[in-house]
């Protein structure tokens, strides 16, 4: 596998980011925010085609990026295979020929690219006269194209490669990994050299894509003989294990993986995979999704709808892209090909309806803000225990486990009323306890919560679920771990949490196989859980399971209720019952904490947030999750009256402003106008937020959401919080748009000083002519 030399190196690209301004602290005199072009997020864009006398339109071809341009090598135009290579400049826009000397590879189409280094390699494919159907075959070759140098050059490759075409390919730890394809006899689920996979390896396949994220390459659908899949598997280079990711959504109500299909994109960028097009069941679709790695879940990415291409920006004019004036997305297509440069996906070619070949270049500008934190951080408040006020005693042998009681109460309405009864109870026993000692206590004490119904270990994973929305996925073959999941599905039950029910029963589906189902069906019939159990007796009696399960050891020490209940199911299998009433998905973490900032949790409020002398009651368990300035007064100086004075830096942000904060800090929102935007801008640097993601959407809401209608209160906003830019471009529309914006009412508001920097703007404005011409007239 080592085919390239050890001493290079593969650099794996990371999304860019809005850096900290650290000149937003308090010790400066004003705040500068940078402004300059920005392309609006999800936004498709039409780019100029192949011309004709550069290159023909195509499909079946390859495209890499190396800096700041798109190299399209091979593929066939409908009639002939093509060995050219283009080179498509980014920034210019510009298409040409690429300079190569030395003898390229064979015409070819159904081949690979990658780039490792300064340099593209291309291996295998389809090569002959499609046209008179002669001399097809598949290759075996690897050749190194030198970007600096235009010269092709054919490896010699010691060992046996196998020659196959519509493989995978991709750089990983300076290796070239290739993957599965068709070797002119049939479809593959190997590697191109001899590897030991293990895991759930992916079947037979071609006209697939790959992608590598997170150090773990991805395999997403295609062929397999007759059958087309859209499994998902994920394949990692260090143990060589492949597992195959279920597209079976987790939680019933959320959005399901891409249909089955083939010859469609799949790129990586930062921890989403994109995949784009493919024939899918007779159609050619031309929705984005997007799977995220990290929270395991499929979205369908709406395309922006801004068409607006020319931006004023500090009284210039900035146009994203003169050779479009509309968002344009591209048609359905199969057999294209796609590449990510800096934070922005090109999809070139492919062939479209009617099987014409497109010579068609668009551009997909993704989303650049870092990952929302929001669960993550409470599922550090859950792992650390700090600032616990609640201590659930469990089971028979009361064992303890602390909590907050603003996350509880927030997500379990069954364990708010118990916390709701063991307050009511502390507070009659302090009041008792008062009359007969009147000694000062040191502290409230941690309130105590009996739930005799449940046992310690499931309750830890409820709580997890509580703080993170999320369980620990049972350890595939470990019956300890899904009957572990089992009995927090009863708990799920009887605290009524319809999300954490649809979790279990989706992770325990998924984790039965022939080694555990009769001890999980079992414990589901001793547990009273008829669902899950359902589930097992129809795994044992299907028929390619049934004489396995019968044959196992388990099978002879099962309880003689449920032998006789398997052997009349396979008998007499029951009719299947399709209910069409809709599944309580039950509520999220932000849709909960969301009803808690709203109200919800008045309550259980035990601080208090003072903006500019105005009360706003809060929790300091949330306040501490997502801020270190929160979690380090907390834990160190924590004031006596409870309360704590707002501002950011010496800035007192608008009562709106804050409110979006506290949005931001209880649920991840981030929707605000862009006034409030100019005052939160340096709010993650000052509270310390877990990353910069709510300034990231400050400044891209600032640079794209200026408008008439509210540049009077966004030029306040600017004065206030000093960010001299700003109020220079609010300065530049009032100005510009005076007549409109005269008649806004809240011009007569604005204060004096405002007032004045508008007619010495207007005054700077006014032409010497102009001037004259208004004189004449008085």
């Amino acid at each position: 596998m080592s085919w390239f030399p050890g001493a290079m190196s593969c650099k794996s690209k990371v999304a860019p980011s809005v850096d900290f301004d650290h000149s937003c602290s308090d010790s400066v005199e004003y705040l500068t925010l940078n402004f300059g072009p920005f392309e609006t997020v999800h936004r498709w864009r039409r780019l100029p085609p192949c011309d004709e006398f550069v290159g023909a339109r195509r499909s079946k071809h390859t495209v890499v990026a190396y800096r700041d341009a798109i190299y399209v090598f091979g593929g066939d135009n409908g009639k002939n295979m093509l060995n050219d290579l283009l080179r498509f400049d980014v920034k210019d826009c510009s298409w040409c020929r690429a300079f190569t000397t030395g003898t390229p590879p064979a015409p070819r189409y159904h081949h690979s690219a990658v780039v490792y280094g300064s340099s593209m390699f291309v291996f295998g494919g389809y090569t002959g006269d499609i046209y008179s159907n002669s001399n097809l075959k598949n290759k075996n070759d690897l050749f190194e194209y030198k970007f600096a140098t235009g010269q092709w050059t054919e490896w010699k490759v010691e060992g046996r490669l196998v020659a196959r075409s519509a493989h995978g390919a991709t750089v990983y730890n300076d290796k070239l990994w290739i993957f599965a394809g068709y070797d002119g006899n049939a479809r593959s689920s190997s590697f191109c050299t001899l590897i030991e996979q293990s895991g759930e390896i992916p079947p037979s396949c071609c006209n697939f894509p790959v992608a590598v994220c997170r150090d773990k390459m991805f395999v997403f659908s295609g062929q397999s003989g007759a059958k087309i899949t859209n499994n998902l598997f994920q394949f990692e280079f260090k143990g060589h294990m492949w597992t195959r990711i279920p597209t079976e959504h987790l939680l019933r109500g959320s959005p399901p993986p891409p249909q089955r299909r083939y010859g469609h994109t799949m790129v990586a960028f930062d921890r989403h995979l994109y995949v784009f097009g493919g024939a899918a069941d007779n159609t050619l679709p031309n929705e984005l999704h997007c799977y995220d790695v990290d929270s395991q879940t499929w979205e369908v990415i709406q395309p922006s709808t801004d068409s607006e291409v020319i931006l004023q920006i500090r009284g210039a004019q900035y146009i994203r892209g003169s050779h479009c004036v509309t968002q344009v997305m591209p048609s359905g297509r199969l057999f294209h090909a796609a590449a990510v440069i800096h934070d922005a996906m090109y999809i070139f070619g492919g062939t479209v309806d009617n099987n014409v070949r497109s010579g068609e270049m668009y551009r997909f500008q993704f989303s650049c803000y870092p990952k929302c934190t929001l669960h993550e951080d409470y599922g550090k408040l859950w792992e650390n225990r700090q600032f616990c006020d609640v201590e659930f005693i469990l089971g028979e042998r009361e064992e303890r486990v602390l909590g907050h009681i603003a996350i509880v109460t927030a997500r379990c309405q069954w364990l708010r009323k118990k916390i709701l009864q063991a307050r009511d109870r502390q507070k009659q026993e302090a009041a008792a306890s008062k009359q007969k000692d009147s000694k000062s206590s040191g502290g409230p004490p941690l309130l105590e919560v009996s739930i005799r119904e449940a046992e310690a270990q499931p309750f830890e994973v409820l709580m997890q679920f509580l703080y993170t929305d999320k369980i620990q996925y049972p350890r595939r073959g470990h019956v300890q771990d899904v009957l572990l999941i089992m009995d927090v599905y009863k708990l799920a039950l009887s605290f009524k949490l319809s999300r954490l029910e649809q979790l279990c029963v989706q992770y325990i589906e998924a984790s039965v196989d022939l080694q555990n189902v009769l001890s999980v069906c079992e414990n589901a019939n001793k547990l009273q859980l008829d669902q899950l159990k359902e589930h097992c007796l129809n795994f044992v009696v299907k028929e390619s399971h049934f004489n396995q399960v019968i044959m196992t050891k388990e099978f002879e020490h099962l309880s003689t209720p449920l032998i006789v209940e398997i052997v009349r199911r396979k008998q007499h299998p029951p009719p299947r019952v399709y209910s069409d009433q809709p599944v309580d998905i039950g509520t999220s973490l932000v849709q909960d904490m969301k009803a808690y900032l709203e109200g919800a949790g008045l309550e259980f409020c035990d601080i208090i947030l003072l903006l500019d002398g105005h009360p706003r009651p809060a929790h300091k368990a949330i306040l501490a999750a997502r801020s270190s300035y929160f979690e380090a007064m907390f834990r160190s100086f924590m004031p006596e009256d409870g309360q704590v004075n707002i501002s950011i830096g010496e800035m007192v942000p608008s009562k709106q402003a804050f409110e979006s904060m506290l949005r931001y800090i209880y649920y991840g929102d981030v929707n605000m106008p862009p006034e409030d935007s100019l005052y939160l801008f340096a709010a993650p640097y000052y509270y310390g937020f877990s990353n910069n993601r709510l300034q990231a959407y400050c400044k891209q809401n600032l640079e794209m959401n200026v408008t008439v209608e509210n540049v009077l209160q966004i030029l306040e906003a600017a004065d206030k919080t000093q960010a001299l830019d700003m109020k220079k471009h609010c300065l530049h529309i009032i100005v510009h748009q005076f007549i409109k914006v005269s008649k806004l009412p809240n011009l007569r508001s604005l204060s004096q000083p405002l007032l004045l920097d508008i007619i010495e703007s207007l005054a700077s404005h006014i032409s010497d002519k102009q001037c004259a011409e208004m004189s004449s007239d008085i």
